[in-house]
């Protein structure tokens, strides 16, 4: 398979990095990662959907990634700013790639943090989303378990990466995912600048991802299932220890989204568009 064209795409106060594959003449899909995360993890699900002839377009949402913000050289951007939204402001830019790109109905895919996003903008712009796709992430509501952002901080900031090496830190990916591909490993390594000394540092800002969270502290995707009128298609990482609040949050969006279906990957990585690409690809296909 070719390798990806890698876009800019103007978002308005953002150019949002992209991985572009052309496909053929089938429905295109738009793929968004999660919070902290980054486009290069959904390659092979993209790989799979080009070859059946979708074109593809997987971002990396602003802050994150090869994105560019203007603002991020002058004052402090929404993203930072305790009173506003980050995920509406991704679902915004989510709709500005579309309308750059001249699509007016894709499959829109979104994982973790980035199924809220989708969620949002599926709801936010009934006309333009064909299909959704939720990949272990969607209807998280956060507040329902931390009552405040110190709260959540305290267990969801993410760990810090001074000092550790690239290659120390794909070590223990490989090891930690003994299941994925180089491939996804080093996909994993892409939420990561490589500085010169050969440390590692996030793309995205501590400030950044503590805003996010806020963000999706306030978040309320059970609000939007009424608004939502494409089909949902919800994929899960299950197990037998899955908490009771994952399986009542579940349960609670297949009931209220219209048309929605579940999928349980039993066994399953949060990362599934990473550790099965296949099967998350075919999956989105067959709504398309």
């Amino acid at each position: 398979m070719d390798e990806p064209e890698l876009i800019m795409v103007d978002a308005g106060p953002v150019a949002l990095g992209a991985r572009s594959w052309p496909g053929g003449a089938a429905r295109p899909v738009l793929l968004v990662h999660g919070m902290s995360s980054n486009a290069r993890l959904w390659d092979g699900v993209a790989e799979r959907l080009a070859a059946a002839g979708h074109p593809v377009v997987a971002v990396d949402l602003r802050g994150h990634g090869t994105s560019v913000d203007v603002s991020d050289t002058d004052d402090e951007d929404d993203l930072d700013a305790p009173a506003t939204d980050a995920t509406r402001a991704a679902a915004r830019d989510l709709a500005a790639v579309c309308a750059g790109l001249g699509w007016t109905a894709p499959v829109v895919a979104g994982q973790a943090w980035g199924g809220n996003v989708v969620l949002q903008l599926a709801a936010d712009r009934a006309d333009l989303v064909h299909a959704l796709v939720l990949v272990d992430g969607g209807w998280l509501h956060l507040g329902d378990q931390w009552p405040t952002l110190d709260a959540a901080w305290g267990v969801l900031a993410p760990p810090q990466f001074d000092g550790m090496s690239a290659e120390v830190l794909r070590s223990s990916l490989r090891a930690g995912h003994p299941g994925w591909t180089d491939a996804a490993v080093d996909a994993v390594l892409g939420n990561l600048r490589v500085r010169t000394d050969g440390t590692v540092t996030p793309w995205l800002s501590r400030e950044r991802h503590r805003a996010i969270i806020g963000s999706a502290l306030r978040h309320q995707p059970r609000t939007l299932y009424p608004l939502v009128g494409a089909p949902a298609l919800l994929l899960a990482a299950t197990s037998d220890t899955t908490p009771p609040r994952k399986r009542e949050q579940l349960a609670e969006a297949v009931a209220a989204l219209p048309h929605a279906r579940l999928v349980e990957f039993r066994g399953g990585d949060h990362d599934l568009h990473a550790q099965q690409p296949g099967r998350v690809a075919e999956l989105i296909a067959g709504l398309a």
